[in-house]
Formats: structure tokens, C-alpha cells, sequence
């Protein structure tokens, strides 16, 4: 079932007004480390704004462990995310920001207002949404569906852009090329030789023009031209390497299952339609599935993938 609200949407309506009337405690900073998970310390500060968050969701019980529980689940994720170099970027985040800020009737002043008095700080709120925002992605890439779950539909997206003025999200498409000098998979010997080859021919790129004459003379080279992706779809193998290189470059080299790769940016322009909108409202469905009725299957892929990467991690709690 898709989520029809942000994470917040609830309870910021209500904290807005009682965050202003009513003087509360921001937590102070502290450096005292209270879990360390593979080596990456969770202090009591950062503790002390997921309790606030989470009495901001008006969520019942003992916040604190609750609280340390998210922690470290999100610890574990975010190390994920940054192997797989699948951290959405500052701006995505900022953007996500203003929309949820545009989508509760408040101005992004407010917003940041209700979330210093509460104790969360805006910073904090933000590491959550591009958590969130980059997990859905994970999930979905893992799933083999797009947004982790539900799609949204025309009709919604419809609406949710009429509530914003009519403002269509904006999003970056790229032409890619795919180099690839083929390795064998009984032949794993010649990689030093196929990575040295794969970046001579890199240095020269110039433009996807070119490519297949100065590939020409080198054995078991494959061009592939790869057409056109909207930034969300950019496969997460690649995605930060392709949204950090200029047009006419390519990306860094990598090896793969079928040999050693690199990417080549032909070219990119600034997209803003209806498909657009739909993948960037999904995706932030995707990550605001915590809120509510998360799609069942959805659910269990993401329980198995944490306790996948909790089973291998050292986690110490003090």
C-alpha cells in the first residue's frame, strides 16, 4: 500500500503550534560515544535528537532505546549505502526538504523552527530523509522494482504538483556509452592487463563520437551506446561516478562481472515532466514507507537485507 504522507506529516501539523507556545530543551551537545557499530560511534547527543524525533511522531514506550535501536540499524545501512555509493546527494536532500516543508502548509523557516524547539535540528532531519531516501533506492535496485514498492500514480502526481504551485520536480538525464574490455571468467590472469588498457583508452576519451576509433586495434573491446536515464534510474553500481563526471569524460574504471567497464557521458539536459515526477514521488514515498503500511514484500526484503548486514557487523553497545 503506498504512503500517502511524509514521515512527519502528522505531527509537525500539531508541533508547529505547541513548539512555538511552549519552551522545550534542545539536547546539549555531547561527545560520550554509546555504541559503536564496525568501528562508527553513536553519541548520546545524537541519541538524545532520534528521542525528540521520535516524541515528534508522538511514538509511545521507551524512546531512548528505541531510539538507539534506529541508530544503529541506520548505521548499518548507511555504511551499505556508501559501498554501493548510493548516497543521494546535498541537493536531493535540500530539495526533499522544502517539498515535505510546501506539502505540511509550512514555510521552510517554520519547519526548521518546530525542529530546533523540538530538540531534532533541521541537520539531524535531513541525515534521516537522505538515509531514507537513498535505502528506498537500495531496496528497490535489490527488489528489481522501481521505488522499493507502490508506484505513484499520474493522477496523484498530478495533484501533488498543484499543491506545489503547479512546480514540476526537476531531474538530470544522461547519454551513456559503456566500454567494456572483456574478461573471460576462466581467464581472471589478465585483469592487471585488461585495467591498464581500460584506462589508456580512458585517458583518451573525448566525447562518445569518438570512442570506436580509438578503441579500434584493441582486442575483445565492446562499445555499447546505452540511450538515455533519468538520473533515478542510473544503475546504483554507477550512479555517483556517472552524476560526478562531466559530459565528454568518463567515469573511473571498474571491474565487473564481464570484464573491466567505464562509462562515458555523451550527453545530459534538465528534464521536468510528468515521468519525472511520478519517479521522484515514488522514490520519496520509498523512503517515507516507515510512516505507515509499507508494501508487504517490500517489508521482508528490507528485514532480510538488514539482518543480512547485522549478522556480519560488530556492534558494541555500552
Amino acid at each position: 500500500m503506498m504512503v500517502r504522507k511524509h514521515i512527519l506529516a502528522a505531527a509537525v501539523a500539531t508541533a508547529l503550534s505547541s513548539a512555538m507556545t511552549v519552551g522545550l530543551t534542545l539536547p546539549t551537545a555531547a561527545s560520550e560515544i554509546k555504541i559503536v557499530v564496525n568501528g562508527a560511534p553513536i553519541t548520546d547527543y545524537d541519541i538524545a535528537r532520534r528521542a525528540a524525533f521520535l516524541k515528534l511522531q508522538r511514538k509511545k514506550g521507551n524512546l531512548t532505546q528505541q531510539a538507539r535501536d534506529e541508530l544503529t540499524d541506520e548505521a548499518l545501512k548507511r555504511q551499505e549505502l556508501k559501498r554501493l555509493n548510493m548516497l543521494v546527494s546535498d541537493t536531493e536532500v535540500t530539495d526533499a526538504f522544502a517539498r515535505f516543508a510546501t506539502n505540511n502548509k509550512m514555510t521552510i523557516a517554520q519547519l526548521t523552527g518546530v525542529l530546533d524547539k523540538s530538540g531534532v535540528t533541521p541537520g539531524h532531519f535531513k541525515e534521516y530523509i537522505r538515509l531514507q531516501m537513498s535505502w528506498g533506492r537500495a531496496l528497490s535496485a535489490r527488489n528489481r522494482t522501481p521505488g522499493g514498492g507502490a508506484k505513484v500514480s499520474e493522477q496523484e502526481a498530478v495533484q501533488r504538483m498543484l499543491k506545489d504551485g503547479g512546480k514540476k520536480p526537476v531531474s538530470t538525464e544522461y547519454q551513456l556509452q559503456q566500454v567494456i574490455f572483456v574478461v573471460p571468467a576462466n581467464n581472471k590472469g589478465i585483469l592487471p592487463k585488461r585495467r591498464s588498457e581500460a584506462s589508456a583508452l580512458r585517458a583518451r576519451f573525448s566525447g562518445c563520437n569518438t570512442t570506436r576509433d580509438i578503441a579500434k586495434g584493441t582486442l575483445d573491446v565492446t562499445v555499447r551506446d546505452l540511450g538515455k536515464f533519468i538520473e533515478q534510474e542510473l544503475p546504483p553500481e554507477w550512479s555517483k561516478q556517472v552524476t560526478s563526471t562531466p559530459v565528454g569524460q568518463a567515469t573511473a574504471i571498474q571491474d565487473t562481472d564481464k570484464g573491466v567497464e567505464f562509462l562515458g557521458i555523451c550527453s545530459t539536459r534538465q528534464v521536468s515532466d510528468d515521468r519525472v515526477a511520478r519517479m521522484v514521488f515514488t522514490q520519496e514515498d520509498a523512503a517515507a514507507a516507515g510512516a505507515g503500511k509499507q508494501d508487504p514484500t517490500a517489508a521482508a526484503v528490507d528485514k532480510k537485507y538488514l539482518d543480512e548486514l547485522r549478522s556480519k557487523a560488530k556492534i558494541v553497545n555500552e
